[in-house]
């Protein structure tokens, strides 16, 4: 029987896991919650008992395995296989993920963070058709990235290559939780896109259901803005035009500096698709010289929820 690997996407509401081949394939997928109780001590334990659960289940054995693949919120470090600084687990302290899960499972685990490893995932399943040079922003309650180059996923000096949320794209703009101002993250998150349409309707004077929304006090969403300005609202297409001003200049900046094969856009504001992809792309053309522009593509992401895992599978091939 052909080794498999395990691949596992923990967040902080559910861990996934995938069986998968070493070609990628799925075979078998289920999730468990995350319980962040008692400075997570819960979730390496949970994980543990659930891997062992189901190999019981599926009659599989550790020796079955080429390893365990884990992307993790928070700062990783590779080496030693710990983690530190995943507020969204309770993990404020250093976790030693990779002895626990070791010794655990009797498996392998390689770790990273949870953006890179997405990253991994589409470019060697999903949009980014495994070229060796792909960038990949994903778009949620933050932003994230993750940078392949040369087929090798990019740390830098402290970890910190990838994170493409912290890219300044306004130096007056809003105040970042990093503590900087004017990130890409406050502005094209889920969360920015809403912090833009606020200050937008401020000063707007004309017929807009958004201003309307907005003036009612109503609780909105980046979805409500895209679908609003899909429908031709005025006020939501001008959010959703400097939204995309905005990360067609992180896109152009990545784009002259790393020139990779694909610039992949996912997370949960992606879902607004080719109307939020071909507005990027034309302000990425604006801000890109013409060897670039030709060479580069901006992309929609393809995998979905599943980019983690088969991305966290992917780190475990390390092992084979």
């Amino acid at each position: 029987m052909d080794k498999k690997i395990i691949g596992i996407d923990l967040g902080g509401t559910t861990a996934k896991f995938a069986i998968m081949t070493p070609e990628g394939e799925i075979q078998q997928k289920w999730s468990i919650d995350s319980n962040v109780l008692d400075d997570g001590s819960h979730i390496v334990p949970d994980i543990v008992e659930s891997i062992n659960h189901h190999l019981g289940l599926y009659g599989m054995k550790p020796e079955d395995f080429i390893g365990i693949g884990m992307g993790t919120p928070g700062s990783v470090d590779q080496e030693a296989g710990t983690v530190i600084g995943a507020y969204n687990l309770n993990w404020t302290t250093l976790q030693p993920v990779r002895e626990q899960i070791e010794t655990g499972t009797n498996i392998k685990l390689a770790i990273d963070n949870d953006a890179n490893v997405a990253a991994l995932g589409e470019r060697w399943k999903g949009a980014g058709e495994n070229n060796p040079d792909v960038v990949f922003i994903t778009l949620g309650t933050g932003v994230g990235g993750g940078i392949v180059a040369a087929g090798q996923l990019l740390h830098g000096a402290a970890g910190c290559a990838g994170e493409i949320g912290h890219t300044t794209v306004d130096p007056h703009g809003y105040q970042c939780t990093c503590g900087k101002r004017g990130c890409l993250e406050t502005v094209s998150s889920a969360t920015g896109v809403v912090r833009v349409a606020r200050t937008l309707a401020e000063e707007y004077a004309g017929d807009s259901q958004l201003k309307q929304l907005l003036d009612d006090g109503e609780e909105i969403t980046s979805k409500d803005v895209f679908e609003l300005a899909q429908a031709d609202d005025a006020l939501a297409l001008m959010v959703v035009d400097k939204v995309c001003f905005y990360l067609g200049l992180a896109c152009g900046n990545l784009g002259n500096t790393l020139n990779p094969a694909s610039i992949v856009i996912g997370g949960g504001v992606s879902a607004a698709g080719e109307f939020l992809r071909s507005r990027v792309e034309k302000y990425f053309n604006e801000f890109t010289f013409p060897q670039v522009q030709e060479s580069t593509k901006i992309k929609l992401a393809e995998l979905g929820n599943e980019a983690g895992v088969i991305g966290a599978g992917s780190l475990a091939l390390q092992f084979a």
